[in-house]
């Protein structure tokens, strides 16, 4: 599981470095932040889920929805840290094609009850928690 980065009154933030999803494939994937985020855990993961997995993740958090006692989805948004000048675009998709994700972006994934809202804009993420 992913470093323990911080605990607030009931859950945690993990941090979750690509390389521990790597070699998984995506229903893996997926299980193992699924299984972070059902612990009242903000997973914090390098990088970005393929469009599918993406996808995938919210359809089986809404599949879970009135099935497990006070589960009521998840909020999900990634911040990309890619520079807009030419080196920092070329070195992002040659790191893409290398690892497979972006792992210049970071994606943030909580459990509604938690995670109130959560707005990006391309340089921050605001986090907001439901009290």
């Amino acid at each position: 599981m992913g470093k323990k980065v911080g605990k607030i009154k009931g859950f945690t933030i993990n941090f979750l470095p690509y390389s521990e999803i790597r070699g998984l494939d995506s229903a893996k994937r997926i299980k193992k932040i699924l299984d972070i985020v059902l612990e009242n855990s903000i997973v914090l993961l390098q990088g970005k889920l393929k469009l599918e997995e993406e996808t995938r993740l919210i359809e089986d958090t809404m599949a879970m929805i009135g099935h497990l006692k006070d589960f009521k989805g998840i909020e999900l948004a990634v911040i990309s840290g890619n520079g807009n000048d030419f080196l920092g675009k070329l070195r992002s998709g040659i790191l893409s094609a290398i690892s497979g994700s972006d792992i210049g972006a970071i994606t943030v994934i909580g459990p509604a009850t938690i995670v109130k809202e959560i707005k990006r804009n391309p340089k921050k993420i605001e986090l907001f928690l439901n009290r």
